[in-house]
């Protein structure tokens, strides 16, 4: 089994940023990967205008699958079901708890929730708000598990919007670190074993991160790609390596201390 490489990015947020330029990032990225991975936030205030806008952008820039989870602000108007309606009718897989294969990998793709990360996590104590705020974390981490459980390839890949570790929100205020994602949806990762995870939402954050058994974890936020790395396309390529092979292996001239860069 070859390995299948990925693109990913997240945050678009489709009618922010200036006509033309992600179709530019997506016309760059579609020809050096296997599948693309959008990480939610693909629209500003998700209006069903701007996914139409979003598709336009895509269309024929991108020759290879591209798989989304919707963020926090594809359901800021009450469209969210429009907004995946839009994208699915242009290509793109919306994956909502559930799954596909691309290559031999498994994907699945949840938006997440938010609620805090570690002895910090939020718990289903007190008044009624509060329950139904933690429930919907929790619900969010059994759609993870459920979408990874009927995978029945011998590599899966996570695709999130909210984060699953604190390690990849460092570098926001730490204030706001409840708002960026759960420790919740780091379980279903760990028991899984999940050849790697993307995420955005921590548009000021870290690169990446680590799960507490090992997992790698990406921030494909695009303000934050573009901070890093002012001269590259906002995107992150990351190699899924076959089975047999330690780790996932970055090949976009990222530099990293885990993988050795190959090109």
């Amino acid at each position: 089994m070859s390995g299948l490489r990925v693109a990913a990015m997240a945050d678009l947020h489709c009618g922010r940023t200036p006509a033309g330029e992600l179709r530019a990032v997506f016309e760059k990225a579609g020809p050096e990967a296997d599948v693309l991975l959008l990480c939610g936030d693909l629209t500003d205030y998700g209006l069903p205008e701007v996914a139409r806008a979003l598709a336009k952008e895509l269309s024929g820039a991108v020759k290879v699958p591209v798989l989304a989870v919707l963020g926090n602000h594809d359901y800021e108007s009450g469209f969210p079901e429009e907004v995946a309606r839009i994208l699915t009718e242009a290509g793109v897989k919306v994956l909502e708890g559930d799954g596909v294969v691309v290559g031999g990998v498994g994907f699945a793709g949840i938006k997440g929730f938010c609620g805090g990360f570690g002895q910090r996590t939020l718990e289903p104590w007190g008044e009624e708000t509060i329950k139904r705020f933690v429930r919907e974390a929790m619900e969010e981490a059994l759609k993870l598990e459920s979408a990874l459980a009927k995978l029945r390839t011998p590599q899966k890949v996570a695709v999130l919007h909210y984060a699953p570790i604190v390690d990849t929100v460092v570098g926001e205020p730490s204030e706001i670190y409840p708002f960026l994602g759960s420790s919740r949806l780091e379980e279903p990762l760990n028991r899984y074993k999940v050849a790697a995870v993307f995420h955005g939402h921590a548009h000021r954050g870290s690169l990446e991160g680590r799960t507490a058994t090992g997992v790698p974890v990406y921030n494909v936020a695009m303000p934050l790609l573009k901070r890093c790395f002012p001269d590259r396309p906002p995107v992150r390529f990351v190699d899924i390596a076959p089975p047999s092979d330690p780790e996932p292996e970055r090949r976009s001239g990222v530099p990293t201390r885990r993988a050795e860069d190959r090109g």
